[in-house]
């Protein structure tokens, strides 16, 4: 049934002056009756008053600042499931600015959010892009060599890779004088571990007596595949994808632990440039001659 204009049509009571026909409400929000009544099916805009012998919806004044959200909001595409939740979360109409304030505070933490995910992106497309020209300008080439037996001191621990440095630090502590090499790191997992990996920071000593909880003794020597590394420690991954693409070409058969013997690295004073990093990956293979 058609709505009439006029408050005289099926309303009735002290109330009727303050209150306007679907037709006015309409002129006054800029919204189609059509866009009223779906909206009131919805339960977005509820009607304050409907006939019930007539059917014709009327609208007081509270009703305006809601339908003057829900346009807004419907420009910024906003679904009507969410724009219903919105509504939904205010106590009364008194409190519809509140909300809104609350939605503003909220895309604006969202905004932040994206710009940092933007500036993150781009400076890993950055690192990727001279991470690439690093690699495919390395000089450095796999080789094949045979190591030599070294008598090292280590330390058997389980954890994150990055708690090797207080291992390494006991062993230059306690053995000092008697380090003959660069420090090294054993891995003897076959995976990556996050939390438990099985490792040994190392260094070659020659002379030295024992100390509580570091071992000494002769590390076998063997054939190797060899790749030095120029970078920070995580790019390695790449380096080590060279190695491993090497032996598996060739059918090689490798020996656990494999090694990294750290070149150059941070000081103990001065971290240094990761990218001049110089970090030699060492994978022992069976020698099938023998």
């Amino acid at each position: 049934m058609r709505e009439t204009k006029g408050p005289s049509a099926g309303v009735s009571g002290w109330w009727e002056l303050f209150v306007f026909t679907i037709g006015d409400f309409s002129k006054i929000t800029g919204l189609t009756v059509k866009t009223l009544r779906f909206y009131h099916e919805h339960q977005l805009l509820i009607p304050s008053h409907v006939d019930r012998e007539t059917g014709y919806r009327y609208y007081d004044r509270s009703k305006i600042e809601t339908a003057l959200i829900i346009t807004h909001l419907r420009s910024l595409d906003l679904s009507l499931e969410e724009i219903g939740a919105i509504l939904r979360s205010a106590g009364d109409d008194a409190d519809l600015r509140e909300v809104m304030e609350r939605q503003k505070a909220l895309l604006e933490t969202k905004l932040r959010r994206y710009r940092e995910i933007v500036r993150s992106l781009n400076q890993f497309l950055a690192d990727e892009e001279e991470t690439r020209k690093l690699m495919t300008q390395s000089p450095f080439q796999i080789e094949e060599k045979v190591l030599d037996p070294i008598q090292v001191a280590g330390i058997r621990m389980k954890g994150r890779y990055a708690d090797c440095g207080p291992a390494f630090a006991r062993i230059g502590k306690s053995f000092g004088r008697h380090i003959r090499g660069k420090p090294l790191l054993l891995h003897y997992d076959s995976e990556y571990h996050e939390d438990d990996a099985d490792f040994e920071p190392c260094m070659p000593i020659g002379n030295g007596n024992p100390v509580v909880g570091i071992s000494i003794r002769q590390l076998p020597g063997g054939r190797c595949v060899s790749l030095l590394h120029k970078g920070p420690y995580d790019l390695l991954g790449r380096s080590y994808a060279k190695v491993l693409d090497h032996i598996r070409a060739q059918g090689y058969d490798v020996i656990s632990p494999t090694r990294e013997i750290y070149h150059k690295g941070p000081g103990m004073i001065f971290r240094g440039n990761p990218k001049n990093y110089l970090t030699e990956i060492q994978m022992l293979i069976k020698d099938d001659s023998k």
